[in-house]
């Protein structure tokens, strides 16, 4: 790897492309590198992931209504959409519009946390999507998805966008856009405009994430996905864009993140490097903001040692500043507190999260949220009895770029009527890479046929694992296979737009 200055120039200084981050970055995506087999097969895991998580949220409201958008986009030859037959195909980009909201729903899919935050799993929809449309083979698909998540996830190490209030799928979209132009096999000078045209639209605000957190949370991701295969479409025509978008007087930097005076250092692989950012990612074993995850199996172990919970005074949560302010009560969010809050804003309350998985010792991605359970009298008082606190040295493990060393738990204490104290710590979750069971295949078949239990038959099941894990070997044309199926009659429908 090689870190790379970006700063920015003033007009009257022109920065040659050469030495612009997103041409860097098409150049990482047009490096016709090989897949190493460790990432052919993490790969292959977050297509079943994803697909796991799509199929268990496919009739909520926000895929039903993305999924009725697409609709109202055929194209022979197009993309398929999760839940429906693989010969209904869709224009890619309302593919990736309604796949990507299907997948972000649960929020229970990879992450990846650093300088900023990032689902790096939202790479797949629209790369997918486009495969798809375009007749190319698994092996396409595969050096694609590795791309996106290398771009995604390093310029996530480098620049925080949170800092400023803008939303992370900024780091998004040009990780897309760039997925695409290495599963397009597109020159560097196409896809270095697509990134930068990704960039220019992809700038939003966090209040997605702030106070009463709406569906839109699910609507983003595949927002930028579908910007992204505009962006590349358009570049492919011929079109150009801002530049340079990152280094520019007026850019993104200078304006939107920390400004004319700012310095990063972006981590970008050599020439010849192979792409294996996507082993630095990790899934989920539970429905929940990725900070709950290690918090939640706490939960699971310390219950064992108490016998009443009525018998706590308080619960305080040591952890880092982004637990702390995002999802605990440093966000000075009374949504959090509320049992009549919405699902999107209860997975981003870790007070909710902790009582919860302390009480019932299990979680669902669906009971554990139902509204009868969220104003359970007993729970709403040990709820009400939970804050967070900024720990530094939680902080800096959070931060830290030795993946050894970072860790997205806490320390808990919880505090007894009769004067007693409970504490215990944890790192990292159970199915982290260094925790107690990391996830292997077993684990994310297991969730995929636990999340799809009821919605699809056990032979459309066993058709998918099949040829997701024969991924290698789809000859173009043949990804419709990766699309899963619900039985017809199943799936809710939308209710009427403009589409």
């Amino acid at each position: 790897m090689k870190l790379h200055d970006v700063k920015v120039y003033p007009s009257k200084t022109p920065l040659p492309r050469e030495d612009q981050l997103a041409w860097k970055i098409a150049g990482v995506a047009a490096d016709k590198v090989k897949v190493t087999p460790d990432v052919r097969e993490m790969v292959i895991n977050r297509i079943i992931d994803n697909a796991a998580v799509a199929i268990a949220s496919v009739n909520r409201h926000a895929p039903v209504s993305a999924r009725g958008a697409a609709l109202g986009h055929p194209r022979k030859n197009g993309a398929a959409l999760f839940g429906m037959h693989a010969t209904t195909r869709v224009s890619p980009e309302w593919a990736a519009w309604a796949n990507g909201t299907a997948v972000r729903e649960l929020d229970f899919h990879d992450t990846f946390l650093a300088a900023d935050y990032s689902h790096p799993g939202d790479n797949i929809p629209p790369i997918l999507a486009t495969a798809q449309a375009m007749g190319r083979s698994g092996r396409d698909l595969i050096r694609g998805i590795a791309t996106g998540y290398e771009i995604h996830i390093d310029l996530v190490k480098a620049i925080c966008l949170h800092a400023h209030k803008i939303d992370h799928i900024a780091h998004l979209c040009p990780a897309q856009a760039a997925g695409i132009g290495t599963l397009l096999r597109l020159k560097q000078e196409v896809i270095y405009q697509a990134v930068q045209q990704a960039v220019h639209v992809s700038f939003t605000t966090r209040q997605s994430r702030k106070g009463e957190i709406s569906s839109w949370k699910a609507f983003a991701p595949a927002h930028a996905g579908k910007l992204a295969v505009e962006a590349v479409d358009r570049a492919m025509r011929g079109e150009g864009a801002p530049s340079p978008i990152y280094e520019g007087e007026d850019s993104v930097i200078a304006w939107l993140l920390d400004g004319p005076e700012a310095l990063y250092h972006v981590p970008l692989p050599e020439p010849g490097e192979a792409k294996r950012a996507i082993l630095d990612s990790y899934t989920k074993e539970h429905s929940g903001e990725y900070q709950s995850q290690a918090l939640i199996d706490l939960a699971f172990r310390m219950r064992e040692e108490i016998a009443d919970a009525e018998a706590i005074e308080r619960i305080v949560i040591h952890t880092s500043h982004h637990t702390h302010t995002v999802i605990g009560s440093g966000a000075n969010d009374p949504q959090k507190l509320d049992p009549k809050a919405s699902r999107e804003t209860l997975d981003h309350s870790i007070m909710y999260i902790f009582a919860v998985a302390l009480q019932d010792g299990f979680w669902n991605h669906e009971s554990s949220y139902a509204p009868r359970r969220a104003a359970r009298p007993d729970t709403v008082r040990l709820w009400h009895k939970i804050e967070t606190v900024e720990d530094p040295e939680w902080t800096r493990r959070y931060h830290t770029l030795d993946i050894a060393e970072k860790a997205f738990g806490g320390r808990v204490e919880i505090f007894f009527k009769d004067g007693s104290r409970l504490v215990d710590e944890m790192a990292v979750a159970n199915a982290h890479p260094l925790g107690a069971r990391p996830f292997a295949r077993a684990d994310y078949i297991r969730k995929f046929k636990t999340l799809t239990d009821g919605l699809i038959t056990t032979r459309e099941s066993a058709r998918f694992l099949e040829a997701a894990q024969n991924l290698p070997r789809l000859k173009e044309g043949e990804l419709g296979a990766l699309n899963v199926a619900a039985p017809r009659g199943t799936l809710d429908q939308s209710r009427p737009g403009i589409f």
